[in-house]
């Protein structure tokens, strides 16, 4: 094939630069929309008057003649092309004739390839959302069947509170909802259509871009033609996306694989999202967990990347810009990797009610509702704070637990303490008097269940 630029040129290239400037091995997923985009150019074109009706009809069916045989694999795309738009308009013309070389006028590869990349991210953010919601999804439902699973909260990794363990979970809901929000933000920025900025400046046809724009299903165009060409925020910000949630999924995995060692024995995953050892029969690995852990790095890699690419490039388009591709699909198919993994793995899982319990009544982790008890008896916060630091102490000391020490040695402490003190540290009785909005109380959590699937309903 020859290039589409020869002529200034003789279009000559030696083997070496033509394999370093090529982008076909990545581009050519984009060849749906780069049909798409030029159907919808070759319309726009006889609206304005500026090829025929005749000349339209042949281009577009000859587009999807094209398409139709790439989707059923009896066109196969040429790697030796420079890229997918090249490939396609070759295609066509060597199908339609000279009729195929008026495709062009008005657009230059520079807005075509915004285009054809904003479309993708398009469709691609929406499955993103999807996958996200069925995660969300089989969080809520694990969430729903342990809401009353009393088990230990965390700071600094070490036992602080009482809650239970639907509770937890609920927050990973919580964080994905907010990455639902980000994508959809992030997709009213990637919504707007390029096409019609042509290299940089416009272009001396009378086109219509707000018709081509309505034919793809854009909210509107860009304002501005060497911003329309120039821009790559919306990349930059659909990583970031991309990034956040993978350190969501992160976090979330790192606690899995904790929750699934023999050390804290909170949960079993399914055989099905583990793996074994080649030398230790007893193991049961968490590498999925693991690998979405490990996966999360190589997304923060292509945001870092994207944003290196960017930030010394003068105006409009540079060579450079190429390199957003590979960045912005590898992001897309190890987030998607992740998130199709990560449903099934927490949906499938069960968790121990009994170590979990077991777990919440070690570690002095009612002592908060011990120090309540007292500034409800009338002892200052700071007072009670100090009282039942040197109890647990004691206990420690001594080898009792806060259940487990008597009334007559609570009461050396403080004369404020009675009988009813044990219903007030009661592990039970700790978590679920905890009713402010968003606690851990089961019937809060309940409230924060119907939160979320309401919330679903509308963002999705």
């Amino acid at each position: 094939m020859g290039k589409l630029w020869q002529g200034r040129t003789s279009g000559k290239v030696s083997k070496i630069a033509d394999d370093f400037n090529s982008s076909i091995k990545f581009d050519k997923r984009l060849f749906k929309e780069d049909i798409a985009g030029s159907i919808a150019h070759a319309k726009m074109l006889a609206k304005c008057g500026i090829i025929s009706d005749c000349d339209a009809a042949i281009l577009t069916d000859g587009l999807a003649v094209i398409l139709d045989d790439i989707m059923s694999g009896a066109l196969t795309i040429d790697e030796t092309a420079e890229d997918i738009h090249t490939f396609i308009e070759e295609t066509l013309t060597n199908r339609v004739g000279d009729v195929g070389k008026k495709l062009h006028t008005a657009r230059s590869r520079n807005d075509q390839v915004a285009l054809d990349l904003r479309m993708h991210l398009k469709a691609e953010t929406t499955e993103i959302k999807d996958k996200i919601a069925a995660l969300v999804g089989a969080i809520t439902c694990k969430a729903e069947e342990y809401k009353d699973a009393v088990c230990p909260g965390y700071t600094h990794l070490q036992r602080a509170q009482p809650i239970t363990f639907g509770h937890h979970l609920l927050a990973y809901a919580f964080m994905l909802l907010r990455d639902m929000d980000r994508f959809s933000d992030c997709f009213d920025r990637i919504n707007v259509s390029p096409i019609g900025s042509c290299a940089l400046a416009g272009t001396t046809y009378n086109t219509d871009r707000q018709f081509e724009a309505k034919e793809l299903g854009f909210n509107g165009v860009s304002q501005n033609s060497i911003d329309g060409v120039s821009d790559r925020d919306f990349v930059a910000e659909f990583i970031f996306c991309c990034s956040l949630l993978q350190a969501h999924l992160s976090r979330f995995a790192e606690e899995i694989i904790l929750w699934s060692s023999w050390e804290f024995k909170f949960i079993t995953l399914a055989d099905e999202f583990t793996t074994g050892s080649s030398i230790m029969p007893q193991k049961k690995n968490s590498d999925m967990a693991e690998l979405v852990r490990g996966k999360t790095g190589r997304v923060y890699g292509d945001l870092t990347g994207i944003l290196t690419v960017l930030k010394g490039l003068p105006l409009a388009y540079n060579k450079d810009m190429q390199e957003d591709k590979e960045l912005v699909f590898d992001a897309v198919d190890t987030v998607k990797m992740c998130l199709d993994v990560f449903a099934p793995m927490v949906k499938t899982m069960t968790a121990h009610k009994e170590s979990m319990r077991a777990a919440a009544s070690k570690g002095f982790i009612n002592a908060t509702d011990l120090a309540d008890y007292l500034v409800k008896k009338g002892e200052p916060f700071r007072s009670a704070y100090k009282t039942c630091g040197e109890i647990v102490s004691y206990c420690i000391q001594n080898g009792k637990t806060l259940e487990t020490l008597a009334l007559d040695e609570y009461k050396k402490f403080s004369d404020k303490f009675n009988d009813d003190l044990y219903s007030a540290i009661d592990i039970s009785n700790c978590v679920n008097k905890r009713v402010s909005e968003g606690g851990t109380a089961v019937a809060s959590v309940e409230k924060q269940i119907v939160e979320i699937k309401l919330k679903l309903n509308i963002i999705h």
